[in-house]
């Protein structure tokens, strides 16, 4: 315990000292052998952006090579490779099978249970024709939507390219969110068939999945089947005439499933995002310009070599993360991956070092939050593992502070790992800003500097640029990976992302800043968005969910800093009459929104309040709320209906401050 303590005190003395570097270039070795090792093709890309993307565009394997770039008539409404015809099953499997390299590992594998498995790209190619013939057969075409509310386990990666051959746009939930989720999802998308598992798994214990699905089918008659993979072998009813068990039906299959010919715009996916209305957006991505963008991003932004590297990103699949650096870019890169079904700290807290160190991980990309939450553990369980193999480090989901940046640097990576602190977001596709770890610096905090072929900019509320000070991060000119549009909702697309600086600049939503090096700093989210632990939810949405509970009047969601999860909920509630809240009572609401949403949006903090800060028109002003729940100093509240509202809330607020630290 003493020599525990020890070495602790000596790494925060020397995380202290590495606090006063302001920059970090990369090590001699790596740069000499990177992919990119200066400034070229920031220069290329700069001097004619549309050639540059064009040329990435015919790295891909299309079956009618595109003649024309990019189709600006219709702004926002861009349109990229439009008369090219391509695949992108093919793009991750076939090409690699042609090239004999189907013998490759493309993921490792390991459930929660130790158990595990090498999929290679042979059983790939295998397992996504047979489950395309199984969607075929049962009426799947193109541009019918498919569900798929999977645990992080290979077959998820067969059923989304499985949907992609055939030309059937997948519409992945994350398997943290509840069925009532999974249900509005279904219903916005109008899914014609559902992919899902019997049961899930988490921390040893075992969730029914299937039966949660059969609650709420009734409600989507649009899904005429269901797929059910024997995850856990729990007992589970089946509906005769619509589902079908997945081991079985691939078994039963056609062997051979020729690629669809799709246009480049054709859609791929769609993702449900949170945004400021209780409505999720359906955020649409087509083939060719999303392929492209990740294809590009995952080769060199993580500096890859598909002979000698194993990459893990430990995101899950149901984000935007899980669809661009788990599946879509490594597969088209021929990477082998490592994909892990449980938790950072199941069945301790040293797995992700375990798994790095056997599978020999050379490449690791993680969330902030994944790091905090690290570093609260200590460093002694990285510690008990061989991380030599690892050459690159990288963070993605939030903005990551100094600290926590050195700690990854220092422990994880041994001071000899270059980290590439990526910013995007689901709308973008694929990273948008960060180092090229071979040829710039980093500096913890800062993401870096825009990727050759990005246009990003700080922004005052005119639309001047901005530069030493805080604004609002924009990006000025389209890009191949962007969204389309957000599906069946054209008018709310434009008026989320290009109403604020006109139909040719993307309003980000995020606070930033850039210094004198172009180094951008990004300060988070300025919408009714919180990002917890990485993954985005609305304000609207939260409240909707708490509103629901019977004994709640009205309610109000912040997201407050959390040096956990970057933010946490924080819900002002109202009860109905003269209700007084209790311990009992929080916890009724909080697992009541775990019902309606997910465990993740479950609120960290709960304040009963008589009423809530509002303007003269009804609006919640929510800047008083993170004022009061961050204990900073009152804001401008002479727009409020009652000034005193506010007052009483801060008084309130900070009198259970003081009553917890007596």
């Amino acid at each position: 315990m003493e020599v525990a303590s020890r070495n602790t005190a000596r790494l925060e003395q020397e995380l202290g000292e590495l606090l006063e570097r302001e920059r970090f270039d990369p090590p001699e070795e790596f740069a000499a052998n990177a992919l990119v090792r200066d400034e070229s093709l920031h220069e290329e890309a700069a001097r004619d952006p549309e050639a540059w993307w064009a040329k990435l565009a015919r790295e891909l394997e299309w079956f009618t090579e595109p003649a024309q770039v990019l189709d600006a008539s219709n702004p926002p409404f861009f349109k990229w490779f439009a008369d090219g015809k391509l695949n992108a099953s093919v793009n991750c499997i076939d090409r690699h099978i042609e090239a004999g390299l189907g013998g490759r590992v493309a993921y490792h594998w390991r459930g929660e249970e130790g158990e595990e498995r090498d999929v290679t790209y042979a059983d790939l190619h295998r397992d996504v024709q047979r489950l395309a013939n199984v969607l075929k057969d049962r009426g799947v075409g193109p541009g019918d939507v498919v569900g798929i509310y999977l645990p992080m386990i290979p077959e998820v990666a067969v059923a989304m390219l499985a949907c992609a051959r055939i030309g059937a746009p997948h519409n992945v939930v994350f398997g943290g969110f509840s069925p009532e989720a999974v249900k509005e999802r279904m219903q916005f998308s109008e899914a014609k068939a559902l992919i899902t598992a019997d049961a899930a798994r988490r921390k040893g214990k075992t969730a029914p999945v299937k039966p949660a699905v059969d609650g709420f089918l009734g409600e989507v008659p649009s899904i005429e089947t269901v797929i059910v993979v024997r995850n856990t072998g729990a007992d589970v009813e089946m509906k005769e005439g619509r589902d079908l068990f997945y081991d079985e039906a691939i078994e039963a299959a056609d062997p051979e499933c020729p690629p669809e010919e799709l246009d480049a715009e054709h859609p791929l996916y769609i993702l449900y995002s949170s945004g400021s209305t209780a409505k999720p957006k359906g955020i649409l991505h087509t083939t060719g310009g999303y392929l492209t963008g990740v294809a590009w991003t995952t080769k060199y932004v993580f500096d890859l070599k598909p002979e000698s590297d194993v990459f893990w990103c430990s995101a899950d699949v149901g984000w935007v993360t899980g669809h661009s650096y788990i599946v879509y870019g490594p597969l088209m890169n021929g990477v082998t991956s490592v994909m892990y079904e449980g938790a950072p700290d199941y069945p301790d807290k040293d797995i992700w070092w375990e798994l790095c160190a056997r599978y020999g991980v050379t490449v690791f990309y993680t969330a902030p939050t994944a790091i905090r939450a690290c570093i609260k553990w200590g460093a002694e369980y990285p510690a008990r593992h061989d991380l030599s193999k690892l050459r690159l480090l990288g963070t993605v989901g939030e903005p990551i502070n100094p600290k926590a940046w050195l700690w990854y640097w220092k422990v994880i990576g041994g001071g000899r790992c270059p980290i590439v602190d990526t910013w995007w977001q689901t709308e973008t596709g694929h990273i948008m800003i960060t180092t090229l770890p071979g040829a710039q610096f980093a500096k913890p905090g800062s993401g870096g500097r825009p990727l050759p072929g990005i246009e990003a900019a700080v922004l005052d509320e005119n639309g001047n640029e901005v530069t030493g000070r805080q604004g609002l991060l924009a990006l000025r000119r389209p890009w191949p990976g962007m969204l389309r549009t957000l599906y069946r909702d054209d008018e709310r697309y434009v008026e989320t992302y290009f109403s604020k600086f006109g139909k040719e600049t993307y309003f980000v939503g995020d606070a930033a800043r850039v210094d004198d090096d172009g180094y951008f700093w990004v300060i988070g989210r300025v919408d009714d968005v919180i990002n917890v632990s990485g993954h985005r939810l609305s304000t609207a949405e939260v409240e909707s969910a708490v509103v629901s509970h019977p004994k709640v009047a009205e309610c109000a969601v912040i997201g407050q800093a959390d040096e956990d999860t970057g933010q946490s909920i924080c819900a002002f509630v109202t009860l109905e009459g003269d209700l007084e809240g209790s311990d009992e009572l929080v916890e009724e609401i909080r697992e009541h929104v775990a019902q309606r949403i997910g465990k993740l949006a479950r609120p960290k903090r709960i304040v009963w309040s008589d009423d809530l800060p509002k303007t003269r028109s009804g609006k919640i002003m929510r800047r008083l709320l993170r004022d009061i729940a961050e204990g900073r100093e009152l804001g401008d509240v002479t727009t409020l209906r009652d000034p005193d509202v506010v007052k009483r809330l801060d008084e309130l607020v900070k009198e259970r401050a003081r009553e917890g630290e007596d």
